[in-house]
């Protein structure tokens, strides 16, 4: 299988420039409140989805990549790749603000950091909560071959997006993505909890994979892998010969 990094990397690093430039901008421009930067983010996700999935399966996000990586559905080298134009689209985003609006102290609002009415272990299992929920999605109408809303994944993880920034965007901020974190903690030098969001997104995706992997792609046989060149994921797909 040619997995062709580059076009592959350069749709994830633009994916993730999309969501940190209009999810940091919606929490710095606009005045909506909690809402639209919800839907900022959801909205970011969906589109881009939407536009580049079937290039390279539209990660975006380190923790995705970590879930398809545990279960096999993208090769070690490529996962590399994703990881490093991931973080790549999270640092351009944030120096795109910062070059774009003149108050740096603003853009500070931007970088997820906790609330002060919660503590670490709090925080670790929101984030691994909302990235459950968020992989779990991806995978069954994304990856799975018998997902009912494949044709229309993206609006799926937008709206999951949507709903855990509005369920737990005013405790953590709601990363569910350590380049939602780390792009911005890397261009503005803050780094408050910023094991948080490493931590609760691998826990979360990982947990999220594997159980999907198990209870509905891979039910007590072995099921055929196979590439999609055009997508970037592993998946199996009826009528395709058994392959060791």
């Amino acid at each position: 299988m040619e997995y062709d990094p580059l076009r592959r990397g350069v749709a994830e690093l633009i994916g993730t420039f999309t969501l940190i430039f209009a999810g940091m901008g919606s929490i710095v421009f606009a005045s909506s409140g909690i809402i639209g930067v919800a839907l900022a983010h959801g909205l970011a996700i969906a589109i881009m989805v939407s536009a580049v999935g079937h290039i390279s399966g539209g990660h975006f996000n380190p923790a995705i990549t970590l879930g398809f990586l545990v279960t096999r559905r993208i090769a070690p080298a490529l996962a590399g790749v994703y990881w490093a134009a991931q973080l790549a689209g999270g640092i351009l985003g944030a120096l795109a603000l910062r070059a774009t609006f003149p108050s740096e102290a603003d853009l500070d609002r931007g970088v997820p950091v906790l609330n002060s009415t919660i503590g670490w272990g709090s925080g670790v299992a929101l984030e691994a909560i909302m990235t459950f929920l968020l992989v779990w999605v991806v995978f069954a109408t994304a990856v799975d071959p018998g997902g009912t809303f494949k044709s229309i994944a993206g609006l799926a993880i937008g709206l999951t997006i949507t709903i855990d920034v509005l369920a737990a965007g005013a405790l953590t901020g709601a990363a569910m993505n350590p380049a939602r974190s780390l792009g911005p903690e890397l261009v503005f030098n803050i780094w408050d909890d910023f094991t948080v969001y490493l931590v609760g997104p691998g826990i979360g995706a990982v947990a999220a994979a594997l159980l999907y992997n198990w209870l509905y792609l891979r039910p007590g046989e072995a099921v055929p892998v196979v590439g999609t060149a055009e997508s970037g994921v592993l998946e199996p797909r009826p009528g395709d010969a058994a392959t060791d």
